[in-house]
């Protein structure tokens, strides 16, 4: 009896790289491929507000800028790993965390794998401190909070239930509007230009590994 053929477990990106899911490689990530998928991936499973989905490279770009707003020391590596904390959902998706849980460990297992080639073909570690990993859970809590009651019809007390109710920070500086894809990715991708830069101008850092 002829043998099946193994089930196919990489992906073909449109950068041409083929991105295997059980073994990803870090030469394999090309951040063209993230800002594209991210942008392109709806958060609230597209249970949103607007003409547009509300994409994760907009959540991203947000989480981003609400770290560097309570924390304005913290260094280009720092923003580089918050912006990236949710790079592998340009492979998997944005599941909502009622199905993470029905998923388990496996889901974990393979998330925790793509961020990890992602870190290191950046330059990251593949683990982040603790203290940061603390700072940007705080800043996607803040953020997912505001989504939830702006855009994806959350009342205000339902959201601090789940995500905490944010301290110092208003919507006033958040840009929730959702975007077109093109405008999204964009955006995203210029971000990430911006701290690549910042991390080579030669100017001081700090470690993301000992903040």
């Amino acid at each position: 009896m002829a043998r099946r053929p193994a089930a196919r477990a990489w992906q073909r990106m449109l950068s041409g790289r083929r991105l295997d899911l059980l073994d990803p490689s870090p030469l394999d990530v090309e951040i063209s491929d993230i800002a594209h998928g991210l942008a392109r991936v709806a958060r609230w499973n597209g249970q949103t507000r607007g003409d547009h989905a509300f994409s994760v490279a907009q959540h991203s770009l947000l989480v981003e800028q609400v770290l560097r707003n309570l924390n304005l020391n913290a260094s280009p590596d720092w923003l580089l790993a918050t912006l990236l904390h949710d790079a592998p959902e340009y492979v998997i998706g944005d599941m909502i965390s009622p199905f993470k849980a029905t998923l388990g460990d496996d889901y974990k297992l393979v998330e925790k794998r793509l961020q990890t080639a992602i870190h290191l073909r950046f330059g990251l570690p593949a683990d982040l401190p603790v203290s940061l990993t603390r700072e940007i859970k705080r800043a996607d809590r803040i953020v997912a909070f505001f989504e939830a009651t702006q855009l994806a019809g959350f009342d205000r007390d339902e959201a601090a239930r789940i995500f905490g109710h944010p301290r110092g920070l208003s919507t006033v500086s958040l840009d929730l509007s959702p975007q077109p894809a093109r405008d999204a990715q964009d955006a995203y991708l210029a971000r990430f230009e911006a701290l690549e830069a910042e991390r080579t101008s030669g100017l001081p850092e700090q470690s993301v590994a000992s903040v």
